[in-house]
């Protein structure tokens, strides 16, 4: 992850390493666990690329007891991959939310243009951040319009409606009011609807993506942008989720609803 700078990754290698060693014990445990992350594609018998080096000790790496060189391998993985081992140790990351990695994974596999449009504004949030505010706003337009084409979902939508607009049907799609919840989750999502408008009228309002004058303001601080950006991977991650509850996909009905003689009780 590019705009984890490098004095948190120094921080946050620390944090790692010490939580490493004290859920796993020994050399044998932590290699297997760190083995877990690895990964490679092999030519020839070679790696020809791997995600990160593992680091060994005093050249034991072929002995019988090879002893990894936690911290070196640590500095070898970038920022994103740091972020998601210290998520999985439970290590507390506040200055940033996990909601981004888990987002971008989520949404790779499943929102192509969704996914190419969030990467393309995560990499300019420091360069460029009223731009990364458009991109990551068309990205949000893009899940919501790519969940509402499912045929099972009745909600009528336009082409051409804006992000404000689709997340107001997506809400009746998946009945987001409905009497038999609880308060503070309508409250909950009303905001989630206030969020999305909020952000769209940044768009239209405070970056270049419409004409602007030299008086008007535009946002130009990334510590915002980080704040927006951080916000639609929460509201996409709910999003995404909901949906998949809700309307599972047929060929996981298929498979759930398959006859097999052998859950049979006789």
């Amino acid at each position: 992850m590019d705009s984890i700078s490098p004095k948190y990754q120094m921080s946050l290698v620390r944090k790692i390493y010490d939580a490493i060693w004290t859920e796993y014990s020994s050399y044998a445990d932590v290699l297997f666990y760190i083995k877990k992350w690895h990964e490679e594609k092999i030519n020839n018998l070679y790696a020809i690329w791997e995600n990160f080096s593992i680091k060994f000790k005093d050249n034991t790496k072929d002995s019988a007891n090879p002893k990894i060189d936690l911290l070196a391998t640590l500095h070898s993985m970038d920022g994103e991959l740091l972020l998601k081992i210290a998520i999985d140790l439970g290590i507390e990351t506040p200055d940033f939310i996990p909601s981004i990695p888990i987002f971008r994974n989520e949404v790779k596999s499943h929102y192509k243009t969704a996914s190419q449009t969030f990467e393309k504004a995560f990499k300019c949030i420091e360069s460029d951040p009223d731009t990364a505010v458009g991109l990551v706003n068309s990205a949000l337009e893009s899940i919501i319009k790519e969940i509402l084409k499912d045929e099972r979902i009745s909600v009528s939508y336009s082409e051409t409606d804006t992000s404000y607009s689709l997340f107001k049907a997506i809400m009746k799609a998946f009945n987001l009011s409905a009497d038999d919840l609880s308060k503070e989750i309508k409250t909950l999502n009303r905001s989630l609807l206030s969020a999305s408008q909020a952000i769209e009228k940044l768009r239209s309002d405070k970056t270049l993506f419409h004409g602007k004058t030299d008086a008007d303001y535009i946002i130009d601080d990334p510590l915002y942008v980080y704040f927006i950006v951080n916000s639609v991977s929460s509201i996409g991650l709910f999003l995404m989720s909901f949906y998949q509850k809700k309307y599972p996909k047929l060929k996981d009905q298929m498979q759930e609803n398959t006859f097999n003689p052998d859950d049979l009780p006789f």
